[in-house]
């Protein structure tokens, strides 16, 4: 595996060299005006650490210009400039945001905080192309796809699907529809130096099945989505576009979904095809496909799908960013499951002394493990709904709960000893090192909250709950 991991890094940094080849830091002068003072945050919209500040500039003051560098690996890319800017010296900060693009050529903004997505208040140098030319591009193509979404609108809704006024509106359709195509085809080459014809193919309309069942309409569309999709392209994984484009895509299959079951199959199911599509195409694109569904499968929890990303771990051609995540993942799947011994790890019993979770005395038939963070959204809605029912239940009759964070700045710490205050009857600990401590890496814990029900007597795992619901279901068994 040592090997595999090698050849792939030195591949993905061969593959990544060859996309920015020649590369050098991209320039932007931002001239402010008509606000007392401002601080500019400029953010990526894609790649690691996107939507996080690169770069950061205090205090710039009316009539200044503010120089950033943007470093040569981030372009060309999709940013956004955030502006928090004070009207007088005693004003409160008020934030503002412009969305642009960066190829190769630098960039001067004369902006107005206040009014930074008006053209007439904030305007890039006269000659400049990404920005110019999606401009341009957004205006003709609105146009073009007006009377598109019309006749689309008009043969969803008409009820008499098999009058010979509704073929005609579909051969209508049709032909717009291969026409609009055709004209977006020829933009993208027209423009193929720019870094910003790379969102145009995001336009491209599917064909589309009208004369069956919605059903067969959404199924026509989920076959034909990536028809035109140059997956070829390694651009392609540094546009903010591609995440979007994709998850109208795995929507289609959730819109299906009517159990949890199944639409963990449909997620997975739609995973298997659009990585196959991938895959024939360049090893960064293909990479970046495999990394955005394991995000989504370990978001869900869906295991099946995690485990149909295991083949494509072993070809080198994938260049994925979360191949040890995946790899870390399955080796839960696999460890930690109903049936199995839970991992041992240290605690204390209940005056104080040290002792091993194996060896924890209870009279509680069932130990609940859980690994959380106060500082994390999902674990504050989980503790909400579970601390109230464990009250309810019949608290450490019912379940001894070890409450393990993994909290790690010093942030996340306060807020964790202001919650673990209010949640009395359990045991809490924190997890030194957060989720690379030995009690987060024995359980393959890669995102909180997580719950492991295990058996006091064996200390075997009896469930693996999601929810609250689901842990009142593994007790009653």
């Amino acid at each position: 595996m040592k090997k595999s991991l090698i050849v792939n890094a030195a591949l993905l940094f061969f593959l990544i060299d060859s996309v920015t080849v020649n590369a050098q830091n991209v320039e932007l002068k931002v001239h402010i005006s008509e606000v007392y003072s401002t601080k500019i945050s400029l953010m990526p919209l894609s790649g690691s650490g996107a939507l996080k500040p690169i770069i950061e500039k205090d205090n710039i003051k009316k009539g200044e210009v503010s120089v950033l560098s943007i470093p040569s690996e981030r372009t060309p890319g999709q940013f956004v400039l955030r502006f928090d800017y004070k009207e007088k010296e005693s004003s409160t900060p008020y934030p503002s945001e412009r969305y642009f693009f960066v190829g190769k050529q630098g960039l001067e903004l004369w902006v107005n905080p206040k009014a930074v997505n008006n053209p007439d208040s904030t305007w890039f140098q006269k000659g400049e192309k990404e920005n110019t030319l999606f401009a341009e591009f957004s205006k003709q193509n609105s146009k073009r796809r007006t009377q598109i979404s019309l006749l689309q609108s008009f043969l969803v809704s008409y009820d008499q699907p098999e009058s010979g006024f509704y073929k005609n509106g579909i051969d209508e359709y049709e032909r717009r529809r291969k026409e609009y195509n055709a004209w977006l085809a020829e933009e993208i080459q027209r423009h193929s130096d720019a870094f910003v014809s790379k969102v145009f193919q995001f336009q491209y309309i599917p064909q589309t099945e009208f004369k069956g069942t919605d059903a067969a309409r959404m199924q026509s569309i989920m076959d034909h989505y990536f028809d035109y999709m140059d997956f070829k392209d390694p651009l392609l994984a540094k546009t903010a576009d591609l995440k979007d484009w994709m998850n109208a895509y795995v929507n289609l299959y959730g819109a299906m979904a009517t159990t949890v079951a199944l639409r963990d199959s449909l997620f997975t199911l739609a995973g298997q095809r659009a990585i196959k599509k991938a895959k024939s195409g360049h090893p960064l694109v293909y990479g970046w496909m495999v990394d955005y569904f394991y995000k989504g499968y370990e978001g869900f929890n869906i295991a099946s799908g995690i485990k149909m990303l295991e083949p494509y771990l072993q070809d080198p051609r994938c260049i994925t960013t979360k191949r040890l995540e995946i790899e870390k993942r399955l080796q839960g799947i696999e460890t930690i499951r109903p049936g199995t011994v839970a991992p041992d790890f240290a605690t204390t019993d209940a005056s104080g002394k040290p002792v091993q979770f194996h060896s924890y005395n209870t009279t509680s038939p069932y130990k609940l493990v859980m690994f959380w963070s106060a500082d994390c959204q999902h674990c504050k809605e989980l503790v909400e709904k579970l601390y109230p029912w464990y009250q309810k239940a019949g608290g450490k009759k019912v379940m001894e709960v070890f409450a393990i964070s993994v909290d790690f700045t010093d942030t996340e710490i306060k807020v964790w000893e202001d919650a673990k205050l209010k949640l009395t009857g359990w045991k809490h600990s924190r997890a030194n090192g957060g989720i690379n401590s030995p009690e987060a890496s024995a359980y393959y814990i890669l995102s909180t909250p997580v719950l492991v029900l295990v058996d006091s007597k064996t200390n075997k795992i009896v469930g693996l709950p999601e929810t609250v619901e689901d842990l009142e279901k593994a007790i009653r068994k």
